[in-house]
C-alpha cells in the first residue's frame, strides 16, 4: 500500500521532507560535519524510533520506496505528523517493525 496523495503532501514531497529532516539533524554535536548524520548512522541510512519505548533503529534509505514501509510512514504522518523534534517516529510495536524490516532486507 503506497502513501496516498492527500491535500497535505504528495508521496514525493513527503519522502523529500523525510530525507531533508534526517540530514538537517546534523547541526547538533556528535554528528558528521558534511553528511549531517549522527556518527553511528552510515551513509544511505536514517534513524527511526519505534514502539512504546521509542527504540532507535537505523534503516536504509531504500526502505522509503517500499510499499510496506510507506504504509508505516502514512501511519506515522497520521498519528504524529512529520514536523517534530524527536525524529521520525513509527507508531507500531517493535516486534512488528523488526519482522517487517527483516523481510525488506
Amino acid at each position: 500500500m503506497a502513501i496516498r496523495k492527500s491535500n497535505k503532501l504528495s508521496q514525493t514531497a513527503v519522502l523529500k521532507q523525510i530525507l531533508k529532516r534526517c540530514s538537517s539533524l546534523g547541526k547538533k554535536q556528535g554528528y558528521h560535519d558534511q553528511e549531517g548524520l549522527p556518527l553511528d548512522v552510515p551513509k544511505g541510512h536514517f534513524v527511526v524510533y519505534v514502539g512504546e519505548n521509542r527504540s532507535r533503529y537505523i534503516v536504509p534509505i531504500s526502505f522509503l520506496t517500499r510499499p510496506e514501509f510507506q504504509s508505516l510512514l502514512q501511519q506515522a504522518e497520521e498519528e504524529f505528523g512529520f514536523d517534530h523534534d524527536m525524529g521520525l517516529t513509527i507508531p507500531c510495536q517493535e516486534e512488528v517493525f523488526q519482522s517487517l524490516t527483516s523481510m525488506l532486507r
